[in-house]
C-alpha cells in the first residue's frame, strides 16, 4: 500500500480513522424585534384600553414598559444571546409589569361585567374593552412564556435543558431530527394564543410545575373573560 494509500485510509476522511472534535455550535440568538414587537403591542393595548380598566395614568405602564425594553435593546442588542444576570432581572420586570397591567385589567373588566360600567353598556364598547383586555393577557402570557422556559432566551441561544420545562413537538418527535432546534417567540405566542381559545394544551405540554399552573391560569382567565363577555353581550343585543 503506498503512502497515499495509508493517507486516505487513515486519515481524518478514512472510513476508520480518528474524527476530529466537532467545532463549538455558535449561539442560537434569536432576533430581539419580535418580542419587541409584542411588548410595544402591548403597550399600545394599554394606550386603547377604557380609563376605567386601566392601572394609573395613561402614559404609565406604557411608559415604565418602554424605559424596560430600550434598557434591554441597549444591552443586548441585535440578537438575544447576552447572558447576563442584570438583563435578566430587567427582562423579569418587563414581564412581570405586563402581568400586573393585564391582571388589573381583567379583575376591573370583570367587576364591571358583573356591576355594570359605562363600557360595557354598550355594543361596542364592550366588544372593544374585551377584546383589548383579552388580547393584553394573550401577550403578557406568551412574554412570561417566552422569559420563563429554558431560563430565557439568552440561556437558550447556549444551551438547551436536558428535560424541557415546556415541550415543543420539535422536542417531542425524533423524526422531526431538530437537534439544533430552539424555540422562538412565535412558538410562544402561538402557545398563549391556543391556550386562551382551546383552555387547555394543544401541541405544547406543561412539564414543569410552574408551566401548568402558569397555563392553568391563563386558560381560568381566558374562559372568564370570554364566558362573561358573550354573556354580557346576549343581554345588550337582546
Amino acid at each position: 500500500m503506498t503512502g497515499h494509500d495509508l493517507t486516505d485510509a487513515d486519515g481524518p476522511s478514512g472510513p476508520s480513522g480518528p474524527h476530529e472534535p466537532e467545532p463549538q455550535q455558535e449561539a442560537f440568538g434569536e432576533a430581539r424585534w419580535p418580542m419587541a414587537g409584542a411588548v410595544i403591542a402591548a403597550m399600545a393595548l394599554t394606550l386603547l384600553m377604557p380609563d376605567d380598566l386601566r392601572l394609573g395614568p395613561r402614559w404609565l405602564f406604557p411608559f415604565v414598559e418602554g424605559l424596560l425594553l430600550v434598557t434591554l435593546i441597549a444591552g443586548d442588542p441585535g440578537r438575544i444571546s447576552r447572558r447576563s444576570a442584570a438583563l435578566r432581572a430587567v427582562s423579569i420586570a418587563l414581564v412581570g409589569v405586563l402581568a400586573i397591567g393585564a391582571a388589573w385589567s381583567t379583575v376591573r373588566l370583570v367587576d364591571d361585567l358583573v356591576h355594570g360600567g359605562t363600557e360595557t353598556n354598550s355594543a361596542a364598547g364592550l366588544l372593544q374593552a374585551g377584546g383589548v383586555v383579552w388580547a393584553s393577557t394573550i401577550l403578557a402570557f406568551s412574554l412570561m412564556y417566552f422569559e420563563l422556559d429554558g431560563g430565557g432566551a439568552a440561556a437558550r441561544a447556549h444551551h438547551m435543558p436536558a428535560t424541557p420545562e415546556l415541550a415543543f413537538p420539535q422536542q417531542l418527535n425524533a423524526d422531526v431530527n431538530a437537534t439544533r432546534w430552539r424555540p422562538r417567540y412565535i412558538d410562544y405566542l402561538y402557545l398563549g394564543l391556543t391556550n386562551s381559545t382551546a383552555f387547555s394544551p394543544t401541541d405544547v405540554m406543561p412539564l414543569a410545575p410552574w408551566a401548568k399552573i402558569a397555563m392553568a391560569v391563563q386558560s381560568l382567565i381566558s374562559l372568564l373573560i370570554l364566558g362573561l363577555v358573550i354573556a354580557r353581550a346576549v343581554n345588550v343585543f337582546a
